[in-house]
């Protein structure tokens, strides 16, 4: 059994021990009501994860990438065979909307442990190279194949804004190029992690190769960064983290793939199909309640549309219904945290002081006696260099800026610390797509918020280091050896 009476269990070298600091409660954001009982590992039990992981590695990196392949195939399957339950959970961890916490949480989470069930392959030949004859030998033609090589061992610290699609698109990919992993789920939802785990040790995942710690403590992730058992580390979080991760990374030299935090550019052209352009913003209020670093949430409307923008987005977000995920018409649920919570108030309020008008939101329902609300909130009048455009609010906030021509608009765009996905919306398809080359962010949406899920995916500038998703996951968890010979 992984659940006692008193809480989870750590899983370690293939066992469910004991967390050594006892259990923490999780707590469902929307009722507030105790979810479950998640442990706390000690600085000795990540570091005997991590050497878990290394001992498991040299077996796991020469089983056949079929037979690895196999057991993600497996585990997709427990996992969609308990599709309902861990929904459940999900929703109970997070305060996701139904929808939400089936097709984009375990949805997605399955969808990625099968993506990478299909074996691709590991090595790709370079065109031969003639050489004359010189110092390094005779006249001769030079082969060569390119080989990806496993990185070795992996920390993947998730975040809590998604429990299984988060996790499943490190640990797949990682497994599939014959990684082993220690995962250090978010504090705030790492139940439905450990049920991942469950379900990849049904499927025949080897002793340590998959371990999973958590805790509050700020030691237990230090801890799976820092050992000397770990050759990668991939995070998904906040900059700040995300550069302290860095330096500890840069002292070993282990590898890197860091996805940051965002502040996307909606830019909206006066040319725009406005019904699409607020319907693609308006995702920042429902989808995670704006808790997603992809979010559409700094929109700079071209002058001629700008009014219109602002009108239409008060009253898409006027019609959504906030309040309890579990309630099929609810669209917006709540926030993570109480204390997360006041921070996103805060924004708001700093935004009145800033000088933005509050056209609609800014504050908590009503209607609503307990979890952790904030109503879809509209930031209008702002200008780039407010706090409330430049910082990340992660919450269902949006703000908006006007411009007069479109290399304003560009260089408004560009004017932050931030650069992972931006968004152009233009009806004339030529201009959107000129507009989009010359946006410094890692990815752009031309009239959608929608992702390719084969696209590489990463930002440029502070939003992060390195690209995954599809094929380009299996280059960030994999080391690229060169082989050469004489022809």
């Amino acid at each position: 059994m992984t659940q006692v009476a008193d809480g989870q269990r750590l899983f370690v070298g293939g066992r469910w021990v004991e967390p050594d600091g006892g259990h923490y409660e999780v707590v469902d954001p929307a009722t507030e009501e105790t979810v479950g009982w998640a442990p706390e590992a000690s600085r000795d039990q990540v570091h005997a994860a991590c050497a878990a992981a290394r001992e498991a590695f040299g077996p796991w990196s020469r089983t056949p990438p079929e037979e690895r392949a196999a057991v993600l195939g497996r585990a997709a399957d427990i996992i969609a065979s308990r599709f309902g339950p861990y929904a459940e959970l999900a929703q109970a961890e997070t305060g996701a909307t139904t929808g939400t916490a089936r097709a984009m949480q375990v949805g997605v989470g399955v969808a990625r442990f099968r993506r990478y069930a299909r074996v691709e392959p590991a090595e790709w030949a370079i065109p031969p190279q003639i050489n004359e004859a010189g110092p390094m030998g005779r006249a001769g033609v030079m082969g060569a194949v390119a080989v990806r090589q496993p990185v070795g061992v992996v920390t993947c610290i998730t975040s809590y804004n998604n429990p299984w699609a988060n996790p499943a698109g490190k640990i797949a990919p990682a497994l599939a190029m014959g990684n082993t992993v220690v995962v250090k789920p978010a504090p705030q939802d790492p139940l439905s992690v450990y049920r991942m785990a469950e379900a990849l040790e049904a499927a025949g995942v080897p002793a340590g190769v998959v371990n999973v710690v958590s805790g509050r403590a700020v030691e237990v992730g230090e801890a799976a960064v820092a050992s000397p058992d770990v050759d990668m580390v991939s995070f998904t979080g906040s900059t700040a983290v995300g550069q302290r991760i860095g330096e500890v990374c840069g002292r070993s030299m282990k590898r890197q793939l860091l996805e940051l935090g965002g502040k996307g550019a909606a830019v909206v052209l006066d040319d725009a199909d406005l019904g699409s352009a607020v319907a693609g913003i308006g995702t920042t209020f429902s989808f995670y309640s704006g808790q997603i670093c992809t979010a559409p949430t700094r929109v700079l409307a071209q002058r001629g549309v700008y009014d219109r923008v602002v009108e239409q987005l008060a009253a898409y977000a006027g019609r959504l219904r906030t309040g309890d995920p579990r309630e099929p018409d609810t669209v917006v649920g709540p926030v993570i945290s109480a204390a997360h919570r006041d921070r996103v108030e805060s924004y708001v309020e700093l935004g009145r002081k800033e000088g933005a008008v509050v056209v609609t939101g800014g504050e908590r329902p009503t209607s609503l006696d307990r979890g952790f609300y904030v109503l879809p909130t509209l930031l209008a009048d702002c200008t780039n260099d407010m706090r409330v455009a430049r910082e990340e609010i992660f919450g269902p906030v949006v703000t908006v800026i006007p411009f007069e021509e479109e290399e304003e608009g560009i260089a408004l765009a560009n004017d932050t610390d931030y650069g992972l996905i931006d968004y152009v919306w233009s009806g004339d398809v030529a201009r959107a797509f000129r507009v989009a080359r010359q946006l410094r962010a890692g990815g752009v949406g031309v009239n959608t918020v929608g992702r390719n899920m084969e696209a590489p995916f990463g930002g440029f500038k502070k939003s992060g280091v390195g690209r995954d998703v599809g094929s380009y996951a299996l280059h960030a968890y994999g080391e690229v050896q060169a082989i050469v010979w004489p022809g």
